[in-house]
């Protein structure tokens, strides 16, 4: 923890509950001292017995969040100022949406326009803004189910082979959708199997805009998160890489990393910096990127308008995230740019899963250097939070994953999927 006598009063409040709340309640503490409130749906494992936040319960409706935010508000006795988060998209739109009255009520709200949030959470709209400035993207086919229900509706042809992925354009769209086997993201194998997906999504009802895009080789490692800050004046102050090992295999958390290393990459930052400025984007932002083994061009396939479940890996990179915000939104003050370039190991996994799945031997030199240098952090292993129940539940997750990982993605189909990746890198090279 480190604090100075010119810190100001900061209280942060925070809706959500999942691991990524954590890693910014403990980026707050281990700078200020102060303890976070977090209004969630749930008690859930990763903020559950901390004694680093107060919890707040409230119903999930948009209006039940606002109000739960207004009577925290309204208790309010000291002069500390309220900045307000969350790590889900479709709470960011809530909270953007309600700006004004949220602002009036006391808090600072450090997210960029509504209108823009709106746009730039649409990831079809996103590739467009990518297109204009030349950023690199998957070739992708835009599915509109708007008009889905009318007679004679035809899905757009799909032009490129499969394999291909399939997600929707808008998770906030898509959130409340209901049918059986759901997934955030999908693999399709074939044309028969895309036409069943696109079945189930007309008969749930599903009207927003479906992504089909060529399926960029290579596993897991092959993927890249950016973490960025653009403060109020509109200069991105904070940027961040990272390069992943290993992703979340469940079919809900199917994309999420569960372990990567701070690897700060000059061309995604200096990408991620020109897509701010040509959108005039506010805020933390967090882009997913793959780099593309047959041609060595990282494409850019999405922006979240939030600093992302993983953010922890930033501060643990050396630059703290709540720092860099309050600076700008509380205290006014005009940073110069920073970029976390800390190699340091970040794993929510056991590390026995990282030996066997990191299949590169070069990557897993590195990775297993890391852990003897014990530069490795675990965003829920805090020392100023250490109590017998989170010690509990960080051993039962990780126990978790491993059976997860066993059951979902053993390790004869991740060999199969990389040796795949190579031969076809192979053939694009001759």
């Amino acid at each position: 923890m480190s604090t100075t006598p010119t810190d100001p009063a900061v209280r942060p409040v925070i809706v959500g509950s999942d691991i990524g709340v954590y890693g910014l309640a403990r980026a707050f503490h281990e700078r200020y001292g102060v303890r976070t409130t977090v209004v969630a749906f749930a008690e859930p494992g990763p903020i559950a017995g901390s004694r680093i936040i107060d919890l707040r319960l409230c119903g999930s409706a948009d209006e039940e969040i606002v109000a739960a935010l207004l009577q925290l508000a309204a208790e309010r006795t000291g002069p500390e100022r309220l900045v307000l988060l969350t790590n889900m998209d479709w709470v960011v739109r809530i909270l953007a949406h309600h700006r004004e009255v949220l602002e009036a009520a006391g808090y600072v709200v450090p997210f960029a326009d509504a209108a823009l949030i709106d746009r730039i959470s649409d990831k079809a709209e996103f590739l467009a803004a990518c297109t204009e400035i030349g950023v690199p993207t998957p070739a992708t086919v835009v599915q509109d189910f708007a008009a889905a229900q009318e007679p004679g509706w035809q899905p757009e042809p799909v032009p490129f082979t499969f394999p291909v992925i399939a997600k929707a354009a808008s998770s906030a769209d898509y959130h409340a959708v209901r049918f059986a086997g759901k997934k955030k993201i999908y693999e399709i194998a074939s044309q028969a199997e895309l036409d069943g997906l696109y079945a189930s999504l007309r008969e749930a009802g599903y009207r927003g805009r479906f992504l089909v895009q060529d399926m960029v080789p290579g596993d897991d490692t092959q993927m890249r998160s950016v973490t960025t800050y653009t403060d109020t004046s509109g200069r991105v102050t904070l940027v961040a890489s990272a390069r992943v090992l290993l992703e979340e295999r469940t079919p809900a958390a199917r994309g999420n990393p569960s372990a990567m290393i701070v690897e700060p990459v000059p061309e995604l930052l200096e990408a991620a910096r020109r897509l701010h400025e040509h959108t005039g984007w506010r805020g933390f932002a967090n882009f997913d990127v793959k780099l593309d083994p047959r041609d060595g061009v990282y494409r850019f396939l999405e922006q979240n308008p939030r600093i992302g479940r993983n953010n922890y890996y930033v501060t643990a990179g050396g630059v703290n995230v709540a720092e860099v915000l309050v600076d700008d939104v509380v205290r006014g003050v005009r940073r110069e740019p920073a970029v976390a370039d800390r190699e340091v190991l970040y794993a929510v996994v056991p590390h026995d899963l990282l030996r066997r799945y990191v299949l590169d031997p070069a990557l897993r030199a590195r990775v297993v250097g890391l852990m003897r240098a014990r530069t490795v952090v675990h965003p829920l292993r805090y020392k100023a939070d250490r109590t017998l129940k989170r010690a509990v539940y960080v051993l039962t997750a990780l126990t978790n994953h491993r059976r997860k990982y066993r059951t979902f993605y053993p390790p004869a189909e991740l060999r199969r999927n990389h040796e795949a990746a190579r031969a076809a890198a192979v053939r694009e090279a001759l």
